[in-house]
């Protein structure tokens, strides 16, 4: 395995690529957490290509919610192939080389895609708050053209801003390590390794942070406090146990991933360890796009029913 570091002025280098260590503290496991992120990975295409070939083939799904929902399931596949795909090669090889453009590319699009699914949530939360607290309107709100901009402003509305987020980190001076201790490349373990004072980098990571995650999260809580005044004036016990129910998944997706995110990006540098950001990193990167598809078709009757038809036709 190379190891490849430029030596520059002083104590300072210039780094050429990175070693992502990953898991290779687990030697004797190499082989077993090989066949369990793969099997994660394949649950996580398989689960949520479904959920985007009902939505497009059904039509009791043909609404603006299930139409979210598609983009979500296409965003968590994206999401999720930024990061295992390259793990389970390092898994495989044990070459867990990584050059500086590669690392870039991949922080750039693993921020870029995350900060979509902070907004691609608060556009469903959004979704929920017209179809609750005003049904009458909800038809004209939510019509084709408004949900394409909003899905469209969901995509797009991060990327200069990550593209200059990766730059700013990569500016950075490296010291003589060049080995992440982490299984993708994320700013917190690539901060560890720079030379110098980096607080102004951490001070521009917890302001983008906030802005993109934070923000969208205050959001969310803003829509669901007035969904849950809505429902609770509700007359009847089943008309609430409804509404709650198309809520509820949502929820449980957003409190998944805004928890984990959130305590990884906004803890100070010095409260960072290896071991707790890679746990925590699992939970955003692999088990929220692995579970979604089952918290959205288990709690939902329309998918189960789609999913019915689609086998019975087969």
């Amino acid at each position: 395995m190379k190891h490849e570091v430029k030596k520059a002025e002083g104590n300072v280098s210039t780094v050429m690529q990175f070693v992502l260590l990953g898991f290779s503290d687990l030697s004797n496991l190499q082989g077993f957490l090989s066949g369990v992120f793969s099997i994660i990975y394949i649950i996580v295409i398989i689960g949520n290509s479904l959920i985007i070939i009902l939505t497009r083939l059904d039509p009791a799904l043909q609404k603006p919610m299930y139409f979210f929902l598609a983009n979500f399931s296409l965003l968590e596949i994206s999401y999720v192939t930024v990061t295992l795909p390259r793990m389970l090669v390092n898994l495989w090889t044990q070459d867990r080389s990584i050059s500086l453009p590669e690392c870039a590319t991949q922080m750039c699009f693993f921020l870029m895609l995350g900060n979509t699914e902070c907004f691609l949530l608060v556009v469903m939360a959004y979704d929920r708050y017209v179809a609750i607290c005003n049904p009458l309107h909800y038809p004209l709100v939510m019509n084709q053209k408004m949900c394409v901009q909003l899905a469209v402003g969901a995509w797009i509305i991060d990327i200069l801003v990550q593209i200059g987020q990766t730059a700013k980190v990569f500016s950075l001076h490296f010291c003589n390590c060049n080995q992440i201790n982490h299984f993708f490349c994320d700013i917190p373990p690539i901060i560890k390794l720079a030379c110098g004072d980096t607080s102004v980098h951490e001070l521009s990571v917890y302001a983008v942070t906030m802005l993109f995650a934070a923000v969208p999260f205050m959001l969310i809580l803003a829509s669901y406090s007035k969904i849950i005044s809505a429902i609770l004036k509700l007359p009847t016990a089943s008309g609430q146990a409804k509404a709650f129910s198309t809520c509820s998944s949502h929820l449980l997706v957003v409190v998944l991933f805004f928890g984990s995110a959130t305590i990884t990006y906004l803890r100070p540098k010095s409260y960072h360890s290896a071991g707790t950001d890679k746990l925590l990193s699992l939970f955003y990167t692999m088990l929220t796009p692995m579970f979604n598809p089952m918290i959205y078709s288990l709690r939902n009757k329309d998918v189960i029913a789609a999913l019915r038809k689609l086998f019975l036709k087969k």
